[in-house]
């Protein structure tokens, strides 16, 4: 067999191509077992690498990965689409990897480092609440963009984080609500607690409501259990048939329009009955009937920023770095006057 490939070597000696590529390339997380019968079948078979191939494959990896929480997310969308070609200027390529918003962020970049030898990982979404233990299994520099560690217990010099403040941006949706004569304001979210994007935005609800020295009605609180829009639209019609708001802030973009669809449904009209006001600014709910008013996210300045602090820190040009970024207000049409 004078044209031996990987894959026959890996079928010779009962195991997979990336064992195989790993004994091939001296790398020390291969069992003596497993590395035995692959040099065994070399030794037989008088196998010599194709050190074009060999190269390819031992050359310095420039990959850096993106792991994004949760799947189909226009809001991460729009970042990817920033990140790219921010990434190849820097000489980079990229990698997308999507997990299931129940999946562990850290646990899928442990294994893709790994894999594919990576130089850094930005994370789009993921848990609040890190610990030193936590993070102990990434061995490259890595940035939270959108989210940052408000629950956990990292140094601050241990990571990077990039994203907006969720409890003021929250704070500031129903400030708007309030300086328009509304009281009886709903809030649509996905728990009260739970270390999470929810809880901050939640709290940021029931400071503003505070602060105009309004009590907290239960009745007003409306939890979706998720940030899918059907399970939204069911917690928006619970809301608006039994609490009867005048006005009702969501803590995303996407649940402000199942909100709207749930308003109509029920026979009200946006904002003549029902003014509602999100978080996040995406490019679909620019084009809902009414426009959704919201505090927009400065995507391209999250994108941007996520991946010069990531080449600084592989570059070993910066530091590990916090930045929060200010949301603006997109006024759309759905927000009226009482």
């Amino acid at each position: 067999m004078g044209h031996l490939t990987i894959k026959d070597i890996a079928r010779l000696s009962g195991t997979s191509v990336s064992t195989v590529s790993r004994v091939l390339n001296n790398h020390v997380d291969v069992s003596e077992a497993a590395r035995r019968k692959v040099l065994e079948v070399i030794g037989s078979n008088h196998y010599v690498p194709n050190n074009s191939a060999r190269n390819l494959v031992i050359r310095k990896s420039n990959v850096i990965a993106v792991i994004i929480r949760g799947r189909g997310n226009p809001f991460f969308a729009r970042l990817i689409k920033i990140i790219e070609p921010e990434l190849n200027e820097h000489g980079y390529e990229m990698s997308v990897h999507h997990i299931d918003t129940s999946d562990d962020e850290l646990k899928a970049a442990a294994l893709l480092e790994r894999e594919k030898r990576l130089k850094g990982i930005i994370f789009l979404g993921g848990r609040f609440n890190y610990h030193a233990d936590d993070i102990a299994a990434i061995k490259v520099p890595f940035v939270c963009c959108s989210y940052t560690n408000v629950f956990g217990a990292l140094e601050e010099g241990s990571y990077s984080s990039v994203a907006i403040d969720d409890k003021k941006a929250a704070r500031q949706a129903v400030e708007y609500l309030l300086q328009k004569g509304h009281k009886r304001i709903a809030a649509l979210i996905e728990h009260t607690g739970g270390g999470s994007i929810s809880q901050l935005r939640y709290e940021g609800y029931v400071g503003a409501l505070q602060d105009a020295g309004l009590a907290l009605d239960a009745s007003l609180v409306g939890c979706a259990g998720s940030f899918e829009m059907d399970d939204a639209y069911a917690a928006a019609s619970r809301l608006i048939a039994e609490a009867k708001p005048t006005a009702l802030f969501a803590i995303s973009d996407l649940m402000g329009v199942a909100a709207m669809k749930a308003a109509v449904d029920a026979g009200l009209r946006v904002p003549d009955d029902l003014s509602i006001i999100a978080i996040d600014g995406i490019e679909f709910s620019n084009y809902c009937v009414p426009t959704l008013t919201t505090l927009a996210q400065p995507t391209e300045a999250l994108a941007i920023k996520s991946v010069e602090i990531l080449a600084g820190l592989i570059e070993k040009k910066g530091l590990n770095g916090h930045v929060l970024l200010p949301t603006s207000l997109r006024q759309g049409g759905s927000v009226r006057q009482l």
